[in-house]
C-alpha cells in the first residue's frame, strides 16, 4: 500500500512539474524551434499512459531499490533514469528526425533529469513519512 502512495507522489510530483515546464517555461522555446513538428493538440490519452508507465518506472527502478540507501542514492538514480529514458526519445529524435535541433535534446534531457530526480524524491519522502 505504501508503494501505492508512493507511486501517486511521484506521479502528481511529475504532473505537476511538467505542467509548470510544458505549459509555461518551455513552452515558446519548442515552439520556435520544434513547431513545425508539434500537433495543434496534445492528444491526452497518450500522455496520460506515458505518465502512469513512467511513474511505475520511478518507483519500481528507483524509489525501492534505494529506500533505504542513503538519500543520495535516491537523488542519483533518479538522474541517471531521467537522463537514459529522455536520451531515448531526444537521441533517437536526433538520429530520425529531419531539424530536430540538438539544443532541444539537451534542454529535454536536462529537464528530463530534474523532473525525475524530484519525482523519485517525492516518491521517496512519502514512503519515508509513511513507513516502507
Amino acid at each position: 500500500m505504501n508503494y501505492l502512495l508512493a507511486y501517486a507522489a511521484s506521479l502528481l510530483a511529475m504532473l505537476g512539474l511538467d505542467a509548470l515546464w510544458l505549459g509555461l517555461i518551455a513552452k515558446s522555446l519548442y515552439r520556435s524551434q520544434i513547431g513545425h513538428l508539434m500537433a495543434a493538440q496534445v492528444q491526452l490519452l497518450p500522455a496520460l499512459a506515458f505518465y502512469a508507465v513512467y511513474a511505475i518506472g520511478i518507483v519500481y527502478l528507483v524509489v525501492m531499490p534505494t529506500v533505504n540507501a542513503p538519500w543520495r542514492a535516491t537523488l542519483i538514480a533518479g538522474a541517471v533514469f531521467g537522463l537514459c529514458a529522455y536520451a531515448t526519445y531526444d537521441l533517437t529524435n536526433l538520429a530520425t528526425l529531419r531539424d530536430w535541433p540538438l539544443r532541444i535534446s539537451l534542454i529535454d534531457m536536462t529537464a528530463g533529469m530534474v523532473v525525475t530526480t524530484i519525482a523519485a524524491s517525492a516518491g521517496r519522502a512519502v514512503l519515508a513519512w509513511f513507513g516502507r
